[in-house]
């Protein structure tokens, strides 16, 4: 409520708004607006990330998501949680999304154009939620190469980042942000310019050069002892 989403916005205001309620968000770290909740493993960060999708899809009429999973083994696990009729679907209970649920374009077969809207004579409807794997997009941008995403496209006429850097309501997600946060295909897929970017993580730091450094965007913390007392986490 306190920036405007949009995109081009003024980053430097948007962060003054942020520290006036959140002091201890000292800097976005990236040229968007992007915050940092910092959750104990084990209290339900894609559940959480699934409330942000469906939060800023109802208040603000966002359709278009971008979800950075760290590895293959969490990137299959999105999938299975993001997919209707799962033990664990992170969508369970909202009427909006019974009827018409996110369509759900993982990173192995964006390339056909299914995650490409075309107008229609009834308008663009429903949620894209777009599911990456990090680790895969880092292993193509060795040597200076360019990611598979951006090439182009044959079906869309352009890369589909082309495409996705071009949408006006794309929020990011990043799934377990400290492990890639450094990396050169964070770095490209920052050039997508969202409006948002939402982080997640048990683990707001990261190791630079045998020292520690904290993340300076988190704006919610709910450490490993409070999950613990909450009953959250089973003691060791």
């Amino acid at each position: 409520d306190i920036i405007s989403l949009e995109k081009g916005a003024d980053v430097g205001q948007a962060l003054k708004a942020v520290q006036s309620e959140f002091p201890t968000v000292t800097d976005f770290e990236r040229d968007f607006p992007s915050l940092c909740f910092a959750l104990a493993t084990g209290v339900g960060k894609t559940r959480l990330m699934g409330a942000f999708i469906a939060y800023l899809n109802k208040t603000e009429g966002i359709r278009h998501f971008f979800v950075l999973a760290p590895n293959l083994t969490i990137y299959n696990k999105l999938i299975a949680d993001f997919t209707p009729n799962t033990p664990k679907y992170v969508f369970q209970g909202i009427a909006e999304f019974a009827v018409d649920p996110p369509e759900i374009i993982p990173g192995d077969n964006y390339e056909g154009g299914r995650g490409v809207r075309s107008r229609n004579l009834f308008g663009e409807s429903g949620v894209h939620v777009n599911i990456f794997n990090i680790s895969k997009i880092n292993a193509e941008v060795r040597g200076d190469q360019a990611p598979r995403i951006k090439r182009l496209s044959e079906y869309i006429g352009e890369s589909y980042f082309e495409y996705l850097s071009k949408l006006d309501d794309l929020v990011l997600l990043m799934d377990e942000s400290h492990r890639y946060r450094a990396s050169a295909g964070v770095r490209a897929i920052n050039e997508l310019k969202p409006i948002l970017g939402l982080e997640l993580t048990a683990t707001p730091q990261i190791e630079r050069a045998g020292s520690t450094e904290p993340f300076k965007n988190v704006v919610f913390g709910y450490p490993l002892s409070a999950a613990m007392t909450d009953g959250f986490v089973k003691e060791p």
